[in-house]
C-alpha cells in the first residue's frame, strides 16, 4: 500500500437536488458512481440544523471529560448486547489496537429470549448504557441525532435503489424500524511513541454508514486502486459510505472500501451513524441493468474478512473480534465459530 494520496478527493453530492425535478435524475446518476468508483462521497444538502451539529460536539467533549468512573459506570464490558463505554485501546482491528475511546448506542430494545434468541446474532439486541444520572442530555441530544440521520438515510437508500433499477422499496420490510447504531468516538492527540492506529484498516459491515466529524479534524484515510486518499471533513457535510451488504447484493458492482483513521497531534470527535435492516436479514443478488451487471466482478474474497449474506452473520464477526473482552465474558461459545482463521 502507497502513501496517502494528496491529490485526489472523494465526490461531492448534494441531497437537496432530490428535491428538485430537474436535479433528482442527476444525483441518482452521481449517487451510482459515486459508490461504484470509491465506495465513499462527501454529502451536502442533507438539512440537519448547525445547532444540533454543535450540540453533538458539545456533548460528546462532555461525556469524555466526565470522571473515568462516570464513565466506565458504562463498561462495555457489562452488556451482553456490545452497547455502552469501551476505554482507550479497548476495541481492536485485525488484532491490534486502535488508539481511541467511544460509546455504542443502538436501537433500544429489550433483550431477546426464548425461541427469539437462539441466533447467534440475537445477543446483539437489547437496552443501552445511558449517562443518564451524570449526563442526561447525552440521550436527548443523541435521540435528536438518530432521527434526523435517519430521515437522511432513507432518502440515500431509495436513491440507491432506484439508481440500481430496484424498487424504491425492496428493503422497507427489512428497515422498518431501522436498525441503527451510533458510535460517539473520541481520539486522543498522538504523542510520543504511541502508534498511529487510529482505527485500522477495515470495511463496514452493513448497508450505510452516514459519519459527522468535528469540523477541521481530519485522519479519515480512503483507500482507493492501492493509494490512500485523505478525506478531511468539509464545512456541513457528512461522509457517506456503503458496507458490505451492498457488495452482496450487487454481486460486487458497488464494493465496500477498506478505511482508516490515522492519529495525529489533535484531539478529534467522530460520530458514525450506522443504518442497516434487522439482523435476521439474508441478501439476494438483485438483478441489475445489463449495464452494471456486466460490470459486478463478484463479491471480494479475502480469507481473513468473509462476507456473509446474513446481515447479522456479518455483524457477529465483527463484535467478536472487535471486543474479544465482551465475548469472552458473555458469549465464549461464539469466539472459535468467529475468530480470524
Amino acid at each position: 500500500m502507497t502513501v496517502t494520496q494528496t491529490r485526489l478527493s472523494l465526490p461531492v453530492l448534494d441531497l437537496g437536488k432530490l428535491a428538485e425535478p430537474a436535479g433528482a435524475d442527476e444525483f441518482v446518476a452521481e449517487l451510482r458512481d459515486a459508490t461504484a468508483g470509491y465506495g465513499f462521497f462527501y454529502l451536502e444538502g442533507h438539512g440537519i440544523p448547525g445547532e444540533l451539529q454543535q450540540q453533538v460536539i458539545e456533548v460528546a467533549r462532555q461525556f469524555f471529560a466526565l470522571p473515568e468512573a462516570d464513565k466506565l459506570a458504562l463498561d462495555k464490558l457489562n452488556s451482553p448486547h456490545y452497547r455502552g463505554y469501551s476505554r482507550l485501546g479497548g476495541e481492536l482491528t485485525r488484532g491490534q489496537v486502535d488508539w481511541r475511546e467511544q460509546v455504542d448506542m443502538g436501537a433500544e430494545l429489550p433483550a431477546l429470549t426464548g425461541a427469539e434468541a437462539t441466533e447467534d446474532w440475537a445477543t446483539l439486541v437489547g437496552p443501552n448504557q445511558w449517562p443518564d444520572a451524570v449526563l442526561p442530555k447525552f440521550r436527548v441530544i443523541f435521540t435528536a441525532w438518530a432521527a434526523q440521520l435517519e430521515r437522511v438515510a432513507w432518502r440515500l437508500l431509495r436513491a440507491w435503489l432506484r439508481s440500481l433499477g430496484q424498487a424504491e422499496d425492496l428493503l422497507d420490510a427489512q428497515f422498518i424500524p431501522a436498525n441503527q447504531l451510533i458510535k460517539v468516538v473520541r481520539y486522543p492527540a498522538r504523542s510520543g511513541a504511541q502508534s498511529s492506529q487510529g482505527v485500522g484498516a477495515h470495511k463496514d459491515g452493513g448497508v450505510l454508514t452516514l459519519l459527522f466529524v468535528e469540523p477541521g479534524k481530519g485522519g479519515l484515510e480512503v483507500e482507493k486502486d492501492g493509494q490512500w486518499i485523505a478525506a478531511p471533513p468539509i464545512p456541513d457535510a457528512l461522509i457517506v459510505n456503503i458496507g458490505e451488504m451492498l457488495e452482496v447484493a450487487t454481486n460486487g458492482y458497488l464494493k465496500a472500501t477498506n478505511h482508516r483513521v490515522i492519529a495525529s497531534d489533535t484531539e478529534r470527535i467522530s460520530v458514525p451513524y450506522f443504518f442497516n435492516p434487522n439482523y435476521g436479514t439474508t441478501f439476494p443478488t438483485w438483478e441489475l441493468p445489463a449495464e452494471f451487471a456486466a460490470r459486478a466482478p463478484g463479491i471480494t474474497q479475502d480469507p481473513l474478512n468473509p462476507i456473509h449474506a446474513s446481515y447479522g452473520h456479518n455483524v457477529m464477526k465483527s463484535r467478536i473480534r472487535s471486543h474479544p473482552d465482551v465475548a469472552e465474558r458473555h458469549h465464549p461459545h461464539l469466539i472459535d465459530k468467529y475468530r480470524t482463521p
